[in-house]
C-alpha cells in the first residue's frame, strides 16, 4: 500500500522508466514507418512493430501514473545465484548459437538454466523438456513458417 506523503512529489525512478519507454516506442514506431516492405495480402510486416511501440507507450503513460500516484515499490534484495543461473543460460545460448551448436541445444539449455535460477533442481528433467520445446519451435518455425532459426548439427536433422 502506497504511503501517502504530500510533500514528497513524483517518483523520479517512475518518471525516468516512462520516459525511456516513450523514447523507445518512438524510436519503434519511426523505424516502421520508414520500412518499405509491403505486403500483398493480410497485414503485413509494419504491423507488429506499431503494436510493439503500443504496447509501449501504453507501459510509458502507466509508469506516468504510478509516478504520480505513490511511486513505484522498493525493490527486494537480488538473488545472486539465481542472477548467475539465468546469466549463464543467456552466455551459453549466445555462444552455442555463434559457435555453431544450433538453436535446439541452445534453447534446451536457456530453459534448464533459468528453471535452475527460479530454483528448480530437477536440471536434466528440464533440459529435457527445454529440448522438446527447442524442437517444436524449431519445427513449426522450419516446416510451417518457412524461416530457419541458427542450425546446427541436430537441426540440420529434420531439415
Amino acid at each position: 500500500m502506497p504511503n501517502p506523503s504530500p510533500a514528497r512529489g513524483a517518483d523520479k525512478p517512475a518518471l525516468i522508466v516512462g520516459l525511456l519507454l516513450l523514447v523507445v516506442a518512438f524510436l519503434v514506431g519511426y523505424d516502421a514507418s520508414q520500412q518499405t516492405i509491403v505486403s500483398t495480402y493480410g497485414i503485413g510486416p509494419t504491423a507488429m512493430p506499431y503494436v510493439v511501440a503500443t504496447g509501449l507507450v501504453i507501459l510509458g503513460l502507466a509508469h506516468f501514473v504510478t509516478a504520480f500516484r505513490g511511486g513505484l515499490p522498493a525493490p527486494e534484495a537480488a538473488d545472486s545465484g539465481a542472477l548467475l543461473w539465468i546469466a549463464g543460460g543467456l552466455v551459453f545460448l549466445i555462444a552455442c548459437i555463434g559457435l555453431g551448436g544450433g538453436f535446439i541445444l541452445a534453447i534446451a539449455m536457456l530453459f534448464a538454466c533459468t528453471a535452475r535460477g527460479m530454483g528448480r533442481r530437477a536440471f536434466a528433467v528440464d533440459f529435457g523438456i527445454g529440448f522438446v520445446m527447442g524442437l517444436v519451435i524449431f519445427l513449426v518455425f522450419a516446416k510451417l513458417l518457412t524461416l530457419i532459426l541458427p542450425a546446427g548439427p541436430l537441426e540440420r536433422l529434420f531439415l
